[in-house]
């Protein structure tokens, strides 16, 4: 029972957690002082945070991927555009 109990609360509490690079997180990491990125965050945040379009489920984000050709899609891409982008 105390595992079910555990596995629960870890669950959810990853599905609270906010996806790197989406608009979302873009916003909680401008509000941090840059020195207390770690790396990955860093890169993630130069990638996604710094042009609008880059910004996974961004309205440019979601046009440009748009324009992409469907079978050029990776499975990252396709599923942040369900996320994201469908409404």
């Amino acid at each position: 029972m105390r595992v079910m109990i555990a596995l629960l609360a870890v669950l959810a509490l990853g599905a609270c957690s906010v996806e790197p690079g989406s608009e979302a997180w873009c916003e909680e990491m401008k509000e941090k002082p840059m020195t207390e990125l770690t790396l990955d965050d860093g890169k993630v945040f130069a990638k996604h945070c710094v042009l609008d379009s880059t910004t996974i489920g961004s309205e440019a984000w979601c046009g440009e991927l748009e324009k992409k050709d469907k079978g050029d899609w990776s499975a990252s891409e396709a599923a942040d555009y369900a996320k994201h982008c469908v409404t």
